[in-house]
């Protein structure tokens, strides 16, 4: 597993407040306990990996139900990484786009702040801005709905 994944994820479980974060990639995988006396480890999946007992289990269908909402029709732009999503370049500035602007594709849609970076989510295809998925100021998940363009 990369090096900077590791680091995203670290500054992942700091900022969302969560407990802990267990990933698996392949043969290997990471998990990183935010109140551990130690710093997180890699481990490869030949070494035992036991889940906390006082960890919730997160069930599939509810993390879906949540992020992708059954009702919408049209073309979903997708968040490409974990951050927070804002509206407009800075705070007192008008919205990159509202509900019912005609965009083209490669118009900047919304900025997505990950790791003191700000990126810039472009528009994948033309169309209109049938509706706008989530509130600014927002933490966005990696492929968590933006926008529903016509």
């Amino acid at each position: 597993m990369d090096i900077r994944k590791v680091k995203k994820l670290i500054e992942l479980v700091e900022e969302s407040g969560i407990a802990e974060l267990e990933i698996h990639e392949g043969e290997e995988s990471v998990r990183i306990n935010r109140y551990s006396q130690s710093a997180p480890v890699v481990m490869s999946s030949s070494m035992p990996i036991s889940a906390p007992q006082y960890a919730p289990a997160i069930e599939s269908k509810a993390l879906e139900a949540k992020t992708a909402p059954a009702e919408e029709t049209g073309h979903m732009v997708k968040s490409p990484m974990v951050g927070t999503y804002y509206r407009s370049p800075s705070p007192g500035s008008k919205a990159f786009v509202e509900v019912g602007s005609v965009v083209k594709q490669g118009d900047t849609l919304c900025i997505i702040e990950a790791m003191k970076l700000l990126n810039q989510i472009e528009a994948d295809r033309a169309g209109t801005v049938k509706k706008i998925l989530v509130e600014n100021g927002q933490p966005v998940e990696y492929g968590q709905p933006l926008f529903v363009l016509e």
